[in-house]
């Protein structure tokens, strides 16, 4: 796995001609947690950051049994049918035995996988909060040096992956399922109001009703969830088994992303990301050191030991061990 030092240009420049082996070469080389290929995966990053950032990032959520693979699917092929390539980068729950990935997107995008203009995916959460892979972000990059010019993070929609994703994408799709006012009791404020567009799927058959039902109810709930907001997310109905919508949304996407660069709003929430993106590889890595450092670790097994018995409060716990920590680091 991954690439010898003398190959990273090599993998760099396939990369960039759109080799779809060099792509997913480069994706499990940025994924891997080994220090070597961390470096390697580095040094392919800065070589081909200057073709990144070109691409339309979506991120797209939503509960079990919603439909987000037929929804992906259909989706994705009406965008490839207006001419563009996509990638979907989905992020899978994690087996808790093997570390892998669980659903195996393929087989459930499997008309889009067979698209020369499609690539995808599945990618393991791992122990990320949320259930984004940490290393998504540059997942994002490498496809987009590879030449696709639309990338879809789908993420479990579980937890704090909706907040994740709409951390490292330009629009935050949520996808819900028919039912209207009883759905949205089981709905969290916060993931309603990160998203910029809201798609009822199942508009179809006998759920058609309910469908359309559901758009106004939560058309009514984000006015009173988001009175003051700039542009209030639109609420559109689709059907992904029969397609129906999916065409006006995409249309509805791309007038949103267009208004959203003519206004300089990509290019600020992309900074924005940048820098929250840095903390986060601040804070990761400086837990890296501190679960690689066996005095430190040692401790922490003792600290963490003490505020589960209640001898210790786990604040006063957290303070020991980073003073103990700090304390090496100093002399080190």
């Amino acid at each position: 796995m991954g690439a010898a030092p003398l190959e990273v240009k090599k993998l760099a420049a396939a990369l960039r001609g759109g080799d779809r082996r060099a792509l997913a070469r480069a994706i499990t080389l940025v994924e891997s947690t080994r220090a070597d290929h961390r470096a390697q995966a580095e040094e392919l990053l800065a070589a081909i950051l200057p073709a990144t950032g070109k691409s339309m990032r979506l991120g797209i959520s939503g509960a079990p049994g919603v439909g987000k693979s037929t929804f992906i699917e259909a989706f994705g092929l009406a965008v490839i049918g207006a001419g563009h390539r996509v990638a979907v980068l989905a992020v899978d729950p994690s087996s808790k035995r093997g570390g892998g990935s669980i659903l195996g997107d393929k087989t459930r995008m499997a008309e889009l996988a067979r698209r020369e203009a499609a690539f995808i995916r599945p990618s393991p959460a791992g122990r990320t909060l949320g259930g984004v892979a940490r290393r998504t972000r540059e997942a994002i990059l490498v496809a987009e040096a590879a030449g696709f010019d639309v990338v879809i993070v789908e993420t479990v929609g579980v937890g704090q992956s909706e907040t994740a994703v709409a951390d490292m994408v330009d629009l935050f799709l949520l996808l819900l399922a028919p039912g209207g006012g009883d759905d949205l009791q089981g709905i969290k404020k916060g993931i309603v109001e990160l998203a910029d567009l809201v798609v009822v799927n199942k508009a179809d058959g006998d759920l058609k009703p309910a469908a359309l039902r559901a758009v106004a109810d939560y058309r009514h709930a984000l006015r009173l969830l988001r009175p003051a907001a700039s542009e209030a997310a639109e609420v559109i109905a689709v059907s992904a088994l029969e397609g129906q919508g999916i065409d006006a949304l995409w249309r509805t996407v791309e007038r949103r992303i267009a208004a959203l660069k003519a206004a300089g709003a990509v290019e600020r929430r992309r900074a924005e990301q940048a820098r929250a993106h840095l903390w986060s590889e601040i804070g990761e890595g400086l837990m890296d050191l501190f679960r690689a450092d066996a005095k430190a670790a040692a401790k922490l097994a003792r600290l963490e030991a003490q505020a589960a018995s209640g001898e210790i409060t786990p604040t006063a716990a957290a303070r020991a061990a980073l003073r103990a920590f700090r304390g090496r680091a100093a002399h080190s």
